[in-house]
């Protein structure tokens, strides 16, 4: 397939794939899910840009918390509520003490037990907390801070379909993309959202990179526990490690602020 073809390809399967846009998607197979893979931090990015309009516009009519509230709706909203579903699901089948197919069967269960609800809880109270507080810096750092954790979440998909990470079942999601992503592609990736950070917190250019790196060293250990106990990962997996990476440089950038 040709290059040209095989980053269209991969571009349309990224953004299907990590949001609500319903796009026809061309070819399917390993290459192409490595390459929408290795751009999940530009959707990352391509959503960012809403959601600090929505922050911003309605921070300048509005309390802050209330702002910050619509606008983890909104994130939820435009990524059909996918990825936290997956931290819900994955929450549960570790919090759940099983191994393998016993764990992955908990998984597929539609209700969502006590460990996934206090996961949804925590996650969604930490993000909106900790956009409230942006929502009063300037409107630049603002921006950048948005777009650094929404672009660090899609680095955390980049990071767990890595060479070497197997996928936990033979068919779905975590089957096509499990292993997909190269290490050059990966910290091509790593690099550029690092660079985007800088600007998050202008005062301190370090922390915003910094943040990032820890961030995506919390989800690398995540992982390890997540192939030890299911052995590999599926698609909750990967909306779980958004999930976290995101609320953890939320959290991050919000630090002595």
């Amino acid at each position: 397939m040709p290059a040209e073809a095989r980053l269209g390809d991969g571009a349309r399967l990224a953004l299907t794939t990590l949001t609500i846009l319903p796009l026809r998607v061309g070819r399917v197979d390993r290459a192409t899910a490595g390459t929408a893979m290795a751009l999940a931090p530009a959707v990352g990015v391509l959503l960012g840009v809403p959601l600090a309009g929505v922050l911003l516009l309605l921070d300048a009519g509005t309390a802050p918390l209330v702002a910050a509230g619509v606008t983890v709706a909104t994130a939820a909203l435009l990524t059909r509520g996918l990825h936290l579903d997956g931290l819900a699901d994955t929450v549960d089948a570790l919090g759940s003490y099983r191994r393998g197919p016993a764990a992955l069967d908990i998984m597929k269960k539609p209700d969502v037990g006590p460990f996934g609800v206090v996961a949804l809880v925590l996650v969604l109270l930490v993000q909106a907390a900790a956009l409230a507080e942006l929502a009063g810096r300037s409107r630049p750092a603002t921006v950048a801070a948005v777009l650094t954790a929404t672009a660090a979440g899609r680095l955390g998909v980049t990071l767990a379909c890595r060479r070497g990470v197997p996928a936990a079942r033979p068919e779905g999601l975590g089957a096509l993309v499990a292993g997909s992503v190269g290490p050059v592609a990966l910290a091509v990736a790593t690099a550029a959202v690092a660079l985007l950070a800088v600007a998050a917190v202008p005062h301190r250019p370090w922390q915003g990179p910094l943040v990032v790196l820890a961030a995506l060293a919390v989800a690398a250990g995540l992982l390890r526990h997540v192939v030890r106990r299911l052995g590999g990962i599926t698609g909750d997996v990967l909306g779980a490690t958004v999930e976290l990476v995101t609320t953890l440089v939320y959290l991050g950038l919000v630090l002595s602020g």
